[in-house]
């Protein structure tokens, strides 16, 4: 009888959760998984003459990380794509964080209408961005020069694209111009749900604005920074489209702004003298991949363990 019981008790299984879940599984398992598995058992395989694929190993990473051809195109995108990231991190995302402040603050008008000006440029297409800051920085016809000229920093005006040494400082300004509305909104997001009597406590005991930003909500923000600093981590080591239109596919000047995601657009398709090898693009895909998820389990394992989460 109490068999009988617990079965007649137990709720049938949601079998309209399987038809409404399935369509999605199968469009992300179709272009998402099975590519995602297939770059990296690519990567483990070479051709031979006869246009047959065999297993390697890891000599198609051996290669990647050693062989003269490769491996200075490897590191170098490497350490570039480690400057794109530490460019948006000290500077887009403490911006994003400034604008968040200021548009919450109570003494601001048209707060809706400057969240929309910082943030209109994210919804742009890169191809049109692109082209605009080149035009904005060349040389010939630009008005950069102008702009600086009229405040007195015409000196400091130069081809600030054609130089090794400032083109990838002013692709990823390009870039951190486009995208600062993203972090200035997942903070804006996460300050106007803090309560106003936690700020307005601190007053009454002496704390002026500065401080009660810095021992108030800063550290309720700690969990909205981690997830900040996750997603321009994976952003920034996917960033492919911005550079391509600016820079071309080889990452100009001399590999200057070369990144990963361009280095295997380049490797994959091939470009001018280079042709392609979908195999050592699949090794490349592959790297970025882990570098990508070991960013993601420190994130994981690493800062959601030692940041304090306060509950409201």
């Amino acid at each position: 009888m109490k068999s009988k019981a617990k079965t007649k008790s137990r709720k049938p299984f949601p079998t309209h959760l399987l038809v409404f879940l399935a369509p999605a599984t199968l469009v992300y398992t179709i272009f998402m998984i099975y590519p995602l598995f297939d770059s990296l058992r690519l990567s483990f395989y070479d051709v031979n003459e006869f246009g047959k694929e065999f297993f390697v190993g890891f000599q198609n990473f051996i290669r990647l990380f050693t062989n003269v051809n490769w491996a200075p195109r490897f590191w170098q995108a490497l350490k570039n794509n480690f400057v794109f990231f530490l460019i948006h991190t000290f500077v887009q995302n403490p911006i994003g964080l400034l604008l968040a402040a200021l548009l919450t603050r109570m003494t601001i008008k048209g707060k809706t209408f400057f969240r929309t000006v910082f943030f209109m440029p994210t919804m742009l297409s890169f191809v049109l961005v692109g082209f605009i800051w080149k035009l904005i920085l060349s040389p010939l016809w630009g008005i950069a020069k102008d702009i600086l000229g009229a405040v007195g920093l015409g000196s400091l005006f130069g081809p600030w694209l054609g130089l090794e040494s400032s083109a990838l400082i002013t692709v990823s300004l390009i870039s951190v111009w486009q995208y600062v509305g993203i972090p200035m909104m997942l903070f804006y997001a996460a300050l106007i749900s803090i309560p106003d009597e936690l700020v307005e406590a601190s007053m009454v005991d002496g704390a002026n604005e500065w401080q009660a930003f810095w021992k108030i909500k800063f550290p309720i923000l700690l969990p909205t920074i981690g997830i900040v600093e996750m997603l321009t981590f994976v952003g920034n080591f996917n960033a492919f489209d911005l550079v391509f239109v600016v820079q071309g596919a080889m990452g100009n000047p001399e590999y200057s702004t070369d990144l990963l995601g361009v280095l295997f657009y380049r490797t994959t398709f091939g470009h001018q003298l280079q042709v392609g090898d979908p195999l050592m693009g699949a090794t490349v895909a592959s790297m970025m991949f882990l570098i990508i998820l070991t960013g993601v389990l420190l994130y994981m394992f690493v800062w959601q363990k030692r940041v304090t989460t306060y509950e409201l």
